[in-house]
């Protein structure tokens, strides 16, 4: 029987399997379907989860290509997998690339791991913004001084700022023919966690050379909570706690609510009721219903509860630094924010699974 012609191969499942091991795993999953071609159900069965949850995914990524960074990291990534493999399909190391069509550098190659923690740390000096054009290989942090003139601090090649994005390390705050980006949430925790795991590791190995430290997503307040256990060894936290968490996290940033200051939970709702968002008027589908979820589930958390998941979830600020900022007595939030989390399912749980959307 001869091959129908409008159906597209096959992908090898070991294509995405050859990118860099700094690419997030939701970026591994939309890249599967989107590039490798594979359904949602099938990544959902390869990686042991519900299908909704490859949907959410792919469905944050697919909203996030309006960052023009983070759409050519994503172009690259995926003329990397549509590439003919090398040999019968041998697995090969992904190098840094020429500038064109090839896959952002990794960030275990040398320098680039410093160069990019460089570049978060003048990027939390206050006034400091990264500034990228269209097609231009660059891109310089500025100082944004009170006098409205700008000093340059710092330049780097434009596929470390793909990285960085792509990560979700830095946001796009003006965009425009130069869009200006700013430093995230998750970018100060990578930040922090660069500063812990050097604190602890010996300056030299063996043979006098300095360890690099490799960088994955940086853990959340939540994860952390999640591997404790109470006297009884039993979880704090049950990992479907855990999950909706991160899933709240993922409906906020789909919402393009990162971009937001940290305000009362009550605040905010109103201003989610309101729609007087900054950036444009007009959202994408995507994004007018994870905004109108997340107004949903805060809304019904209500100030005290939904602040504490709003500050742990979604801005990644520590328990105790939740407690201090709220007014609260010491070791109270992590309970607080367990009574959260079991509301949340709740309410996650009575807006149903969109099952019904899946391919």
């Amino acid at each position: 029987m001869s091959a129908n012609p409008c159906r597209p191969a096959d992908p090898h499942p070991c294509q995405v399997e050859t990118l860099p091991d700094w690419v997030p795993e939701g970026v591994r999953v939309y890249l599967s379907h989107t590039a490798g071609g594979l359904s949602l159900r099938a990544i959902a069965r390869k990686r042991g989860c519900h299908a909704s949850t490859v949907l959410r995914q792919v469905r944050r990524f697919e909203n996030r290509r309006d960052d023009p960074l983070v759409d050519d990291a994503l172009t690259r990534l995926d003329n990397a997998i549509r590439a003919p493999l090398p040999g019968p399909y041998r697995r090969e190391p992904v190098m840094k690339p020429a500038k064109s069509g090839a896959v952002p550098p990794s960030l275990g190659a040398a320098g680039t791991d410093e160069d990019v923690m460089a570049v978060l740390r003048h990027l939390k000096t206050p006034g400091a913004v990264l500034v990228v054009a269209a097609q231009m290989p660059k891109a310089v942090v500025i100082l944004e001084t009170g006098s409205g003139t700008t000093q340059r601090i710092a330049v780097l090649d434009r596929d470390i700022a793909e990285v960085m994005a792509l990560q979700d390390w830095i946001c796009c705050s003006r965009p425009g023919r130069v869009a200006c980006y700013r430093i995230t949430p998750t970018g100060e925790a990578a930040l922090l966690a660069h500063g812990a795991n050097d604190a602890h590791a010996p300056a030299a190995d063996a043979q006098g050379a300095g360890r690099r430290t490799r960088y994955g997503p940086a853990e959340t307040p939540v994860s952390i909570l999640a591997r404790r256990r109470e006297k009884s060894g039993k979880l704090f936290l049950h990992p479907d706690l855990a999950a909706v968490a991160e899933r709240l996290r993922e409906d906020y940033v789909m919402a393009q609510l990162d971009n937001v200051p940290l305000q009362p939970v009550e605040n905010l709702v109103e201003v989610l009721k309101a729609r007087k968002l900054p950036g444009p008027n007009i959202a994408a589908p995507g994004t007018r219903a994870a905004r109108l979820r997340v107004l949903d589930v805060l809304r019904d958390l209500g100030p005290g509860l939904g602040d504490i998941a709003l500050r742990c979830c979604c801005y990644l600020q520590g328990v105790e630094a939740a407690e201090t900022a709220l007014g609260w007595s010491a070791r109270s939030g992590k309970i607080v924010l367990r009574i959260a989390l079991q509301r949340l399912k709740i309410r996650y749980d009575e807006m149903g699974k969109d099952t019904a959307l899946m391919g």
